[in-house]
């Protein structure tokens, strides 16, 4: 296991009472329990979770097709046809 140095850990305060932006200590050792982990690994476990809802989970692309990418896209999809797709969940006529 790697040595770990003050600049690579947080102090961690929980919270008097639960709230939408803080637990307390009662609530991460019962979250822990049910889960089967210790509080470290509940409270890792649930910033895995925040990370994977808010933040992006992939690269940033380079931006808008250039002009010759839109040509290589017309080449290969057929033009000129409008196409749809409608709904058969209800029929329209007999209602």
């Amino acid at each position: 296991m790697p040595t770990r140095t003050p600049s690579q850990q947080i102090a961690f305060r929980y919270r008097a009472v639960d709230s939408a932006t803080g637990v307390t200590r009662d609530t991460a050792k019962r979250l822990a329990n049910h889960l089967g982990v210790d509080e470290t690994q509940a409270i890792h476990y649930a910033l895995h979770e925040l990370a994977v809802r808010v933040l992006p989970q992939y690269e940033a692309d380079d931006g808008a097709l250039t002009a010759a990418q839109v040509k290589q896209i017309k080449k290969r999809v057929p033009q000129g046809s409008k196409r749809s797709v409608k709904s058969s969940l209800l029929d329209l006529e007999t209602a």
